[in-house]
């Protein structure tokens, strides 16, 4: 049997070239050739645990058809030179010069830029400086003040618990942009569930106020040197952070007239 004789403008266009990454690495999410697969990260980096099955669930009977969906949960590592840029390459740019001018300023404060700056990441097109805690304020400050870095705007803190990353179980995370020089960067540092504390960077960036408040009131992560540390969601007198992967599912019952709707975590498990 013959093929029906295809029309004009019925050719199926052809797939893009792969947008190879900073590291070279092709990104599924940008090439359609890797049969749309969510974008995956390639082997290097570090496992801090195995996630089984999906949406949390693993105290009774899946119900989804994902129960023996097993795959590792893995940190980025850090990058090598050249770091590249946003717009991907390996050749350097953008994100080399803003380590370099970093690094610089760092020494320049009789800084070893090593001590600071735990490890450099590009991935996905955007780069992270994983900071030690305590250096925290000063390279904060100092990505906002020297003038070849001007980082002028803070646009939020984010907290991030991963109880496997053992000794750094909880992450905040900073996202800064420069509007002088049109870039954009992240700060992460971490704490461990025993110490849960991180410098405020407050007096650095005001509008900083509120979001370590957030952070704090659902990762329970203590901002010293914080104003007013407080909660700004729950009550005062909550026991618990809500957002940590070790909190209890769903948190209180739920009642309507005449009945009672138990919490996510105690209603019956299919089994």
């Amino acid at each position: 049997m013959s093929e029906p004789e295809k029309k004009p403008g019925q050719e199926p266009r052809p797939l893009p070239e792969p947008v190879p990454g900073p590291n070279g690495a092709v990104n599924p999410d940008r090439d359609l050739q890797s049969q749309n697969l969510p974008g995956q990260r390639t082997d290097h980096g570090e496992v801090i645990g195995v996630r089984r099955g999906m949406f949390g669930a693993n105290n009774g009977g899946d119900t989804s058809g994902y129960g023996r969906l097993t795959r590792p949960v893995r940190l980025p590592g850090a990058s090598a030179r050249p770091y590249g840029g946003p717009r991907g390459g390996a050749a350097y740019g953008d994100f080399d010069e803003v380590a370099d001018e970093l690094e610089g300023a760092l020494e320049e404060q009789g800084l070893v830029p090593e001590n600071a700056i735990e490890k450099t990441v590009v991935d996905r097109g955007e780069l992270t400086f994983h900071i030690a805690r305590e250096h925290l304020p000063r390279v904060a400050r100092t990505l906002r003040d020297d003038p070849a870095l001007r980082f002028e705007l803070c646009t939020g803190v984010s907290g991030v618990h991963y109880p496997g990353d053992k000794g750094r179980e909880l992450h905040a995370v900073y996202h800064l942009r420069s509007i002088t020089h049109n870039r954009l960067i992240r700060l992460e540092v971490s704490a461990p569930d025993s110490d849960p504390h991180v410098p405020s960077t407050v007096e650095i960036y005001p509008a900083n106020d509120w979001h370590e408040r957030e952070t704090y009131d659902f990762f329970g992560l203590v901002f010293d040197g914080h104003p007013a540390l407080t909660r700004i969601m729950m009550p005062d007198d909550w026991q618990g952070f809500p957002q940590r992967k070790d909190y209890p599912l769903g948190g209180i019952p739920v009642e309507y007239k005449g009945a009672q709707i138990p919490a996510p975590d105690q209603r019956r498990s299919y089994s």
